[in-house]
């Protein structure tokens, strides 16, 4: 709900929600890609099916119209290591009409 009849506070609040959105699913990528990592390292097999129908933007766990704290704006994070040892070429290979890929919504 955008509480503000004027234009500029409303095209904020909209850029602010969808720049929360995006740092929310950026966040839990990172954390999929790291559960993923430690079911590897603990001798799981990870079936690239199975992560294909996972989606990042999950939200219960975020209070969206909240009050965010912004003192840890300036934290350098470590530095990320975006490769997964998952191998995708069988995803890629299927056609993807099968897969379910590629049907518009």
């Amino acid at each position: 709900m955008i509480a503000d009849n004027d234009p500029v506070e409303q095209e904020k609040a909209m850029k602010f929600n969808a720049l929360l959105t995006n740092a929310v699913i950026f966040h839990n990528a990172l954390d999929i890609a790291e559960i993923v990592r430690q079911l590897l390292e603990e001798g799981w097999t990870i079936d690239p099916e199975f992560l294909a129908h996972i989606a990042p933007y999950l939200a219960e766990h975020i209070n969206r119209f909240g009050e965010y704290s912004t003192h840890e704006l300036g934290i350098q994070p470590d530095a990320y290591d975006p490769k997964l040892d998952v191998d995708f070429a069988p995803l890629r290979e299927q056609d993807p009409s099968v897969a379910g890929f590629g049907q518009a919504a």
